[in-house]
Order: structure tokens, then sequence, then C-alpha cells
């Protein structure tokens, strides 16, 4: 693992409207990721309220999680779908990564973590949910860590740049 600052992560899974897209952001307290952490906890936005990843009530996660939602909170399920199922998730990824050695032994307590994710307000499926974000999550993890993408990725599909809400025509 090369040592930085601040690692930046990215996550993608599962299908339609149960999808999860994950941003991440990783690295010591007292970088950038210490601030981002600091900041969103702090500036909480109609509809956006950041709040701590728990394992359970009264223990969160470590190293410490900021879970940030994309997406404004729309009835109660996308509501437990969000607070539940995607933190949930999140939570999973994030104390396998600590446990199993992806991430760093200093991580534990020394580290902060951001995430913003997208949970849709449509989605019909907490486990589903649950699934895809637990998944995207360590994806995003494992992709801040090593740097990915590589350039020779980028390369590769410079020519063919799409996503799952747009792929151009041309």
């Amino acid at each position: 693992m090369k040592k930085l600052d601040l690692y930046i992560g990215e996550g993608f899974e599962g299908p339609g409207v149960n999808a999860a897209h994950i941003n991440i952001l990783l690295g010591p307290r007292s970088g950038p990721a210490g601030q981002a952490f600091s900041s969103s906890l702090a500036s909480p936005s109609q509809g956006h309220c950041p709040f701590m990843v728990i394992a359970q009530p009264n223990i969160p996660v470590k190293p410490m999680t900021l879970y940030v939602n994309k997406a404004e909170i729309n009835g109660d399920l996308h509501a437990n779908a969000t607070w539940g199922a995607s933190q949930a998730g999140i939570a999973k990824a994030v104390t396998e990564a600590l446990l199993d050695g992806t991430l760093p032994p200093e991580a534990e307590d020394e580290w902060a973590i951001v995430t913003a994710n997208w949970v849709n307000p449509g989605c019909d499926d907490l486990d589903a949910v649950y699934l895809n974000n637990y998944n995207a999550c360590r994806t995003a993890i494992r992709a801040a860590l090593s740097c990915k993408p590589e350039r020779a990725q980028l390369a590769d599909v410079v020519n063919a740049i799409a996503n799952p809400f747009y792929t151009p025509k041309a």
C-alpha cells in the first residue's frame, strides 16, 4: 500500500433500484480525511444528516466512519434502507476490512472514513440494499488503498465512457 494522507475510492454494485454507489475517503484523522469527517458531521443540510456508522447501538465501527446520504430521505422504506440496510452493509465492510488486514493496523484508532452513499428512493428490497452496499464498500476500500484505477485501465475505457445511468451514443 502506497503511503498517502488521503485515499479515495469508488464502488458500484447491483442492478436496478437496489444498486449501491459509494464514494469513500479514508486516511489519518490528522489529515484531509479527518477534516472531511469533522466538517461533514458538523454541517448537516436539508435531507442530508451525516451520522456515525455503528456495528450495533453504542458500538461504532473502527476506523470511525461517517455515513453521508446522497439522496434525500423519501418515505419509510427509503429511510429504513438508508439508516438500516445500507448502513449495516457499510458497517460490515469496514469492520471486515479492519479485522482481515485490508486496512493497516494504525487505521483502527488513527484514521477516519467518510462514505457518500447512493440509496435509490425507489428501492424495494432491504436485503439487496444491504448486500450491494456491503460489496460496493469493500470494492471502494480496496480501490482506494490500491490507488485504482490504474492509468492503463483509464486508457482502455476512454473511448467507451459509460455509467449505469447514461451511455453516450457516440
